[in-house]
């Protein structure tokens, strides 16, 4: 939180441009790049065509979709490649984490691709040492996803054992699927506003080791930041870590 804070306070006419022009909350950048690199200090140190290049020809075959995983990591590797060649970098000079995600948001190489930005105006896309461009290729990438501006991430929600259907609620994870009404009818609570939410949302369930899991109602914009990593959980992290930083600097 406190590098969150420094990093904020550092960068904040990027912050807030970036919320003018994609419409993603300064919160929700500051919440990735923390989780992913705490700002920058870890960024991997793995080769990354050497990484790219082990998981495109020698993937674990015992994995179970080692197939696709392999088909997915060749066209990693192929984007790279192009990448590096045109912008006149030695292939091998890249350092990255052991699965090829370069910088300080963690971009694979397709993603640098198709949705990094030159937000410091100077010409060139880095992702490494701007971190104008970072927040900037965030926001886009969120867009891209379709975040919804004004749109909140997730609402408070009361299950009652015996009264919810469960199996019904959970059964599409993650993705938002049910009206407000058809939530409500079964079994899930909402209250406030999330009473006038207009879009699908999901019942999202945080498991907590041998505690009891916790639950939220997750909207299209909680869905959206699952895009930059397929979890729950990961998502869940980057909302906190970034509304806690927003709360440390009186926002």
């Amino acid at each position: 939180i406190q590098a969150g804070v420094r990093f904020w306070k550092a960068n904040q006419s990027a912050l807030e441009r970036a919320e003018r022009e994609y419409g993603v909350p300064a919160a929700i950048v500051v919440g990735i790049i923390g989780v992913e690199t705490l700002y920058g200090q870890h960024m991997g140190n793995f080769r990354t065509l050497d990484a790219l290049a082990t998981l495109a020809f020698d993937f674990p075959s015992a994995h179970p979709r080692a197939a696709e995983r392999q088909t997915f990591f060749r066209g990693e590797l192929e984007q790279f490649l192009r990448l590096t060649h045109a912008a006149g970098t030695d292939p091998s000079s890249v350092r990255g984490s052991y699965a090829g995600a370069m910088g300080l948001p963690q971009f694979m190489p397709s993603s640098w691709r198709h949705y990094a930005v030159d937000f410091d105006g100077d010409g060139r896309i880095d992702l490494f040492n701007s971190t104008a461009d970072a927040i900037g290729s965030v926001a886009n990438y969120f867009k891209a996803f379709q975040w919804q501006a004004g749109m909140p991430t997730h609402y408070p929600v009361t299950l009652t054992p015996g009264q919810t259907d469960m199996d019904a609620l959970l059964a599409p994870d993650i993705l938002p699927t049910f009206s407000v009404e058809s939530f409500t009818t079964k079994g899930a609570l909402l209250q406030g506003p999330a009473l006038q939410h207009s879009g699908p949302l999901a019942l999202i369930e945080l498991r907590n080791g041998e505690e009891a899991p916790s639950y939220v109602a997750g909207t299209e914009n909680f869905y959206t930041v699952t895009r930059y990593n397929w979890s729950s959980y990961y998502a869940m992290a980057v909302i906190e870590l970034g509304q806690a930083v927003a709360e440390r600097l009186g926002k």
